[in-house]
């Protein structure tokens, strides 16, 4: 250029693009999105390891406490009363393997009168004679065992009581040297109640519940 154009000296009129507002305004707002969706993560992380296992810890022990109550509140699923048999449907052997005479036959007379059928009354064989050391043993089959064999069990107390291989229902009732008379009839049939009554499960809540 010519004339009153000519550029003289060092310095040159630098030629700038408009700026452009929008861009910039974009740039901002974008930018407090990121800055907002950062910390609403890092709240999210924070509540995660913090706030959420004191929930879940309030929320599993109130669900304990609330089972517990139920449990508490009535019988178990599995809870049902035991069928067992009446002494009536029971056949009890009275064998004698102590050296005192006579106790076979009271003791049968006094079953007798509670309602158990009597098979044979004498002495013990050689196999348990004079070796029974407690108040007595009952025996009887695998069938028995958790039968006819709990049943006589009421009637004397501390007696042994195991199963053999024999054929039938009948039971045994074998007086020991520690025999000196049967449970009193109130207390058998209260403890015959008991056996038979339904079998329940409580609850026992947690400390803090």
């Amino acid at each position: 250029m010519g004339g009153k154009y000519r550029i003289t000296g060092n310095k040159y009129p630098r030629m700038r693009r408009p700026r452009r507002h929008g861009r910039l305004v974009f740039v901002a707002a974008a930018s407090v999105v990121v800055l907002g969706v950062t910390g609403w993560g890092t709240l999210q992380l924070i509540d995660v390891f913090t706030g959420s296992d004191t929930k879940a810890s309030a929320a599993g022990t109130g669900t304990h406490c609330a089972t517990g109550a139920a449990v508490r509140s009535g019988p178990s699923p599995a809870a049902s009363a035991r069928t067992l048999p009446e002494p009536g449907a029971i056949t009890v052997n009275v064998l004698n393997a102590t050296p005192r005479g006579g106790l076979a036959k009271q003791t049968a007379d006094e079953l007798k009168k509670r309602g158990f059928r009597i098979g044979h009354v004498g002495n013990a064989t050689k196999e348990f004679d004079k070796k029974v050391k407690g108040a007595g043993l009952l025996l009887g089959p695998a069938s028995a065992r958790d039968t006819s064999l709990p049943v006589l069990a009421t009637q004397l107390p501390g007696a042994g009581s195991r199963t053999d291989t024999r054929k039938g229902t009948d039971v045994d009732l074998i007086i020991g040297d520690g025999f000196k008379q049967l449970a009193s009839q109130p207390a058998a049939q209260k403890a015959l109640a008991a056996l038979s009554a339904p079998r329940t499960a409580a609850g026992t809540p947690q400390k803090g519940c």
